[in-house]
């Protein structure tokens, strides 16, 4: 089923009726300054991570070389003699030793891959060595016979000509995809003074940078505040960052404070912890200097880590990979259910089988999450302003039924096989207007957006450990919060697979808040 049939079908099934008239989204947004609105404004790319970029590459490059040996074996000496072990052995041999000397020249780099002679005339250097120290080995290990000469010369020859053939193309995608900003470090300096200035020279002197300074926040409003940074317009005040960031891609937040102001950094960063973004405090002006180990660098400009963005590089490929490959096989085992579901709730109510609700994304954007329906039409909430209590009127029988077993979110299953937009496994996507009484659940607890951090699921650690259902007192949503914050910094697909094996049995025995 293509992505777009399936969302077509799921249209179709929650008609407009599904969000009267009557209760519409009202969404809360900070006022940006016309600066930071043109930054906003600006079309950005998709990021593409240098990690897995480079991870890639490797297996290329071995792969690539293997395919040559083995083409070379089968098409040459195959004919001639009799299958041997050793050629296989020695191809992948080959194929490791060259990309190993491969990443002890450092040209797995993506600046590297930009570049044209530096790189060619290291990868050479490599790959003429690997041939050296193998038949350097095969003479001193008198297996040199075994080996035919003119077997080793092409696959030198045409290996190369791969390698080199390979690197062409793989500069003018990487040249390609740094023009159109995938490869760039969006950045914000927090501190719009002589430091500022200095760092934002600094960040721009670096050749072959990755480093894209979008602008500067301040809170004052002083002549210690400049307009400007070393062509870095100021943006807006430090209250901004976190609207800013959730209308553009911003990767890294850098502080140009300097150490001793302590109290404000701490301030800022109460406001700044929750964004899924690197957090960094530039040291390129402190007189304080610790061991060199404990800094990360922005090319030559030193930093103390503070926040790291949650779930990147490899991880969010395999986190990617599981929800697909998993998420696949749960919507496939789960049709029939939904198929008869969907049946009992259009033969006990009038109306669309699914419901369409608004709830928060990853890093705080609005997403469309799909739900059975399981109140009457007429009494549909989408924004959940009004909290679903026990014996609740506006809950049909069948819906009864399925909201306390969740299977009135099973259709979220096509959330994330399809729109990507959820998570098999995380924090569940609160409703926009979700609220503890009469305030809202940002304004009840501290940090609830951190939350937000990674992309939502249809279970997650809070929900298996029975903080699921109705929230009606403070404990209820700062639990929820708490047991979020934690599978977020303990995240690995194993704790994600412990997580989905457990929710069965804990909707069985930890529903007693599910109405």
């Amino acid at each position: 089923m293509e992505p777009l049939n399936a969302r077509s079908m799921l249209d179709a099934a929650t008609s407009a009726a599904a969000r009267p008239a009557d209760q519409p989204f009202v969404e809360r947004r900070r006022r940006l300054t016309p600066a930071a609105l043109e930054v906003v404004n600006q079309k950005v790319a998709r990021a593409y991570s240098p990690i897995v970029i480079t991870g890639f590459v490797r297996v290329i490059d071995f792969v690539l070389l293997t395919l040559v040996g083995v083409a070379l074996y089968v098409g040459y000496v195959m004919p001639l003699a009799d299958f041997s072990w050793a050629y296989p052995a020695q191809i992948v041999a080959v194929a490791v030793a060259a990309v190993v000397c491969f990443q002890s020249a450092d040209i797995y780099q993506v600046q590297m891959f930009r570049g044209q002679l530096r790189q060619m005339t290291r990868m050479i250097s490599s790959w003429s060595f690997v041939f050296l120290m193998f038949i350097g080995i095969s003479f001193f290990a008198k297996f040199g016979t075994e080996v035919s000469r003119l077997w080793l010369a092409a696959f030198y020859v045409l290996g190369l000509a791969a390698l080199i053939s390979e690197r062409l193309m793989l500069r003018s995608l990487v040249r390609a995809w740094a023009r159109q900003g995938r490869l760039d470090r969006r950045t914000i300096i927090v501190g719009a003074d002589s430091n500022g200035e200095q760092l934002v020279e600094a960040l721009k002197a670096q050749d072959d940078s990755d480093i894209h300074v979008l602008g500067v926040f301040d809170d004052r409003n002083d002549s210690r505040a400049l307009d400007t940074c070393a062509g870095a317009h100021k943006l807006g005040k430090v209250d901004d960052i976190v609207e800013f960031a959730r209308r553009t891609r911003v990767d890294l937040v850098l502080f140009a404070l300097p150490i001793s102001a302590e109290t404000r950094i701490l301030e800022m960063l109460k406001k700044l912890w929750v964004l899924p973004v690197d957090i960094r405090l530039s040291a390129h002006t402190n007189k304080l200097r610790f061991r060199p180990r404990s800094y990360s660098y922005l090319g030559e400009v030193p930093t103390l880590d503070v926040f790291e963005a949650p779930i990147t590089d490899w991880d969010l490929v395999m986190k990617w990979l599981f929800d697909r490959v998993v998420g696949s096989l749960a919507l496939l085992a789960a049709l029939p259910v939904m198929g008869l579901v969907a049946l009992a709730i259009k033969l006990d109510s009038p109306g669309p089988v699914l419901f369409r609700q608004k709830r928060f994304g990853f890093n705080n954007e609005r997403i469309d999450v799909y739900k059975f329906r399981s109140m009457y039409h007429h009494q549909a909430d989408p924004t959940a302003s009004k909290v679903v209590t026990k014996n609740d009127p506006r809950v049909t029988r069948v819906g009864r039924f399925i909201r306390k077993t969740s299977l009135d979110e099973l259709p979220q299953l096509f959330n994330v096989v399809f729109s990507g937009n959820l998570s098999l496994v995380g924090p569940r996507p609160h409703a926009v207007q979700g609220k503890l009484q009469s305030r809202l659940f940002d304004e009840a607890v501290d940090g609830y957006f951190a939350r937000h951090r990674v992309k939502p699921g249809i279970t997650g650690w809070a929900q298996i450990n029975g903080w699921r259902g109705e929230i009606d007192n403070e404990e209820k949503i700062q639990k929820r919060v708490e047991f979020d914050l934690y599978y977020i910094e303990n995240w690995s697909v194993l704790f994600d697979l412990v997580i989905l094996l457990k929710t069965p049995v804990s909707l069985l025995t930890k529903n007693e808040n599910a109405y």
